[in-house]
């Protein structure tokens, strides 16, 4: 089989040549900025709505990669085509990974000099959504955690940046208050802002809330989420989410570019409604899924299986 390659500072090179320096920013000061996308049926979903926030993210961090948007596009549709024999049909996750380069009291010992480093690489999503196939069904369980999210006057969560340790250790949190749960990120008042990777939904007489877009990622998938229940006719409101809010909802869900859409069926400990995945999530799910030609679900299953015995 083909070996998958990736795009690096304009070469296309094997997968595990791939590398970048100890002495790089990214690795000193986690400095560095990305943007991750999928595709569907192998075309890249909201490509153009993820490179615009990935270089909104780039004038925030002050980098500057030496490329137009137009030809990181380009970088990246390229990338696809060139890896399609390795892929065997599978939907991926397209990665674009900016670093500031070397730092400059390092300068001798660094061989890919101390420019921008831009590299951009596509995975199959087997282990992505393979690992949360029974979440479509089951229901996920969303816990907050007591590490918060990090205020916009610290660092902007707008700005999808590498320097994100505060959504690790709420993942380990989360993992020790119950196995498998998943953590859900409050601010200083106490008032819901997101995930660890995903933007949260709830749904209550009829209308849907989300989070004010203020300390949290403004998420492509969220976006798309709101569009689609614009179409459906559901109202959407960007509000203050309280934990009594969730408890007292009808549903919930939450949102992100590898799963697109998953139920939150437990928070906190307690059902969310009547515990199953509601008829606003699933009539969602089904109009995305009709919108990309794919049943997301059942993909998800699909490759659940395949990752029992998935190599790479």
């Amino acid at each position: 089989m083909a070996t998958r390659v990736v795009y690096f500072n304009g070469e296309f090179i094997p997968e595990l040549e791939a590398r970048i320096s100890i002495f790089d920013s990214a690795l000193m000061f986690g400095d560095m900025v990305f943007e991750a996308t999928r595709t569907f049926n192998q075309k890249p979903f909201r490509l153009r709505e993820h490179l615009d926030r990935l270089y909104a993210s780039m004038r925030y961090a002050e980098i500057d990669c030496g490329l137009t948007i137009d030809q990181m596009e380009d970088a990246t549709c390229e990338t696809i085509e060139r890896n399609l024999p390795a892929l065997g049909g599978l939907d991926v996750q397209i990665m674009h990974d900016v670093t500031r380069g070397a730092l400059p009291l390092y300068a001798g010992i660094v061989r890919e000099g101390l420019a921008p480093i831009v590299s951009i690489n596509v995975v199959p999503l087997v282990r992505h959504t393979g690992s949360l196939a029974q979440k479509y069904e089951k229901g996920a369980h969303l816990v907050i955690t007591p590490q918060q999210s990090v205020p916009a006057r610290y660092i902007d969560p707008k700005a999808k940046n590498r320097s994100r340790i505060y959504y690790k250790l709420a993942e380990l949190q989360a993992a020790r208050m119950e196995p498998g749960a998943m953590a859900l990120l409050s601010d200083e008042r106490g008032f819901i802002t997101e995930g660890s990777g995903s933007n949260f939904f709830i749904a209550c007489h009829g209308e849907i809330l989300t989070p004010r877009p203020n300390d949290i990622l403004r998420g492509v998938s969220r976006h798309a989420c709101i569009e689609l229940a614009g179409e459906l006719g559901f109202p959407v409101r960007e509000a203050d989410i309280e934990p009594y809010d969730v408890r007292e909802a009808d549903e919930a869900w939450i949102t992100s570019t590898p799963f697109s859409m998953i139920p939150v069926t437990r928070f906190n400990f307690q059902a969310v409604g009547d515990g199953k995945p509601g008829s606003m999530y699933r009539r969602l799910l089904t109009a995305w899924g009709d919108a990309v030609g794919v049943d997301i679900a059942a993909q998800a299953r699909e490759y659940e299986a395949l990752a029992t015995t998935w190599k790479s």
